[in-house]
């Protein structure tokens, strides 16, 4: 893989309708994304998260501002941009490795056979190569879609409520997975969510977007030490702060100690 390169959106305005002119989206929206970083975006429905992350792969072309890779304007989807949806969308019909190795490109038979299993082997489902969708849980199905999209070396990965679809221990299961995977891989990590919890456990930065149409109302940073513990009084704090962004409290205020 090259050297990551710095994501720089600037003044990114997104309307559908004729000419970009209907409703409106995205407005003005600037975020700076450095190589490695972790970030999490949230904010309600409809305000344009998932649009952001469309434009960001090139799965959006039409658009007003500017969306710079090592300053470069992207134009279309590329390799150095991976994407992992809520529903994992493999094949049914090819097996785990055969859905890993989708798509890779430009590479040997050898190669690719080395790149597959890799892959596979670092999210967890070794053993499970000639395994169809059909047979894996949710969360494997996850795992192999995070392999497919990382398989072809991306400098970004683009995750869409990737764990959204998951009940609430598979899913705090795949937190630490995810973490450990983006550590071992060391590239940058985009993901929509809308699990605070999850924002803060996994992200180095959480951008908070207003309503439609969406713009960047704050960026929190969250400076604790990983691994993380969900039951420590410094997560609490910075859920409440994060909670507070969308008028939103606890039933019982917490009590913060100094």
């Amino acid at each position: 893989m090259e050297k990551l390169g710095t994501l720089k959106v600037n003044s990114l305005s997104k309307g559908f309708g004729p000419k970009g002119q209907g409703l409106k989206v995205l407005d003005d929206v600037n975020l700076t994304v450095e190589p490695g970083e972790f970030i999490s975006i949230v904010g309600q429905s409809g305000c344009g998260k998932t649009t952001f992350l469309r434009l960001v792969v090139g799965l959006e072309s039409d658009y007003q501002g500017e969306i710079l890779l090592d300053g470069k304007r992207l134009n279309g989807p590329d390799l150095e941009r991976g994407v992992v949806f809520q529903d994992h969308r493999l094949l049914p019909w090819l097996t785990v490795e055969k859905n890993v190795g989708l798509g890779l490109k430009n590479a040997g038979k050898g190669e690719a056979r080395r790149k597959v299993q890799e892959h596979i082997e670092l999210v967890g489902l070794k053993g499970y190569e000639k395994h169809y969708p059909h047979q894996l849980s949710g969360g494997m199905s996850q795992r192999a879609a995070i392999a497919r999209a990382l398989v072809n070396r991306p400098q970004i990965l683009m995750l869409d409520e990737p764990l959204g679809a998951l009940d609430a221990l598979t899913r705090m299961y795949m937190h630490q997975e995810l973490e450990r995977i983006w550590r071992q891989e060391g590239i940058t990590m985009i993901m929509v969510t809308h699990d605070m919890d999850e924002a803060i456990f996994l992200s180095d930065r959480v951008v908070i977007m207003s309503s439609r149409p969406g713009t960047i109302k704050k960026i929190m940073p969250v400076k604790l030490a990983r691994p993380r513990d969900r039951a420590s009084i410094e997560f609490a704090r910075i859920k409440e702060e994060l909670l507070e962004e969308f008028h939103l409290h606890t039933e019982t205020p917490f009590a913060y100690s100094i």
